[in-house]
């Protein structure tokens, strides 16, 4: 009897608890921890405050980009398109690519090369009379970008918004489309992209292994993984420079030009608890890719890493 009464005792204390409290203990809904910069939170936390950072910076994103970098952000996606080399028929996938920076970069490139090669087709055409050149180079330049074609995709409604009004404005539209959606679950056939860009992106996905896996799963065989994102400067000294520019400045600047300290004092601290290069590098192999290699830009203050799919 006694044994029973301590039962219906310890029954009724675990009832009186609180839902929480029991969900704590049991680490069901909770789901596992994670970072959201310095702070431990759950996933579907992180997944939620990472959604109100981007929603809240949106529209003075690409501002406080020159901002925080000087401008040097621009030359490191310079960087990563001629990394990339895409030639006329390229079909890219810029997931996190909401303001469209890759994008348009891609498309003046394409454009670029489809130019050089209609230039060397007409000196090849010497002894064609000029109505068929005109013919001829009428036909090609409808068709600037040679079939070639970029998705921009992205989890934040507000970020494609400011994306799309920068393409209007700038007179960007041919071989440009806009998707809505999840990094970690895209809404695109298998085997379908030539190349997958990610910039300033996956340090903001909440799992990184699921978007590794994603971008695999949609790239064509043969296809290219392409990665910019802030890393793990290797001179101690710059480190340090470089810690003291990041904590002390960068919310400053967030305060002042976007009106978001705290945005921005998240951005700084996830780029710390993101992980190293040869971490990242491990994490896209076990993804399936090949080939896997990375390049340090400015000391490693970024890095670009590239794999295949084979």
């Amino acid at each position: 009897m006694a044994a029973v009464r301590l039962c219906r005792c310890r029954c009724r204390a675990l009832l009186s608890r609180p839902a929480g409290a029991l969900r704590a203990r049991r680490g069901l809904a909770a789901g596992p921890e994670m970072h959201f910069g310095f702070q431990t939170v759950t996933e579907e936390e992180r997944r939620e405050k990472i959604y109100q950072v981007f929603e809240n910076v949106a529209k003075k994103y690409d501002v406080m980009n020159d901002s925080m970098t000087l401008g040097i952000h621009r030359v490191w996606k310079d960087i990563l398109v001629h990394k990339m080399n895409p030639c006329p028929g390229t079909l890219l996938l810029d997931v996190a690519g909401g303001t469209g920076d890759i994008a348009f970069r891609f498309i003046n490139y394409v454009r670029s090369v489809r130019q050089r090669q209609l230039q060397r087709k007409l000196k090849h055409h010497q002894n064609l009379s000029w109505q068929e050149i005109f013919e001829s180079y009428q036909k090609d330049e409808f068709n600037s970008l040679g079939n070639s074609q970029v998705v921009v995709c992205d989890i934040n409604r507000e970020m494609l918004e400011v994306g799309k009004q920068k393409a209007q404005h700038l007179g960007y539209s041919e071989g440009l489309s806009w998707v809505l959606g999840n990094a970690e679950e895209l809404p695109f056939d298998d085997d379908k992209f030539d190349v997958y860009t990610i910039a300033f992106g996956i340090r903001n996905v909440t799992r990184i292994d699921l978007a590794l896996q994603e971008a695999y799963r949609v790239l064509k065989p043969g296809g290219r993984f392409l990665c910019l994102e802030f890393s793990h400067v290797s001179n101690p000294l710059l480190s340090r420079l470089y810690d003291l520019y990041s904590f002390q400045v960068i919310p400053v600047l967030g305060e002042v030009i976007a009106g978001d300290w705290r945005s921005y004092q998240y951005l700084v601290e996830s780029i710390r608890q993101f992980p190293p290069q040869e971490e990242l590098k491990a994490m896209i192999e076990d993804a399936g890719f090949f080939k896997v290699d990375y390049e340090n830009l400015n000391f490693g203050i970024v890095a670009i890493h590239s794999g295949f799919k084979l």
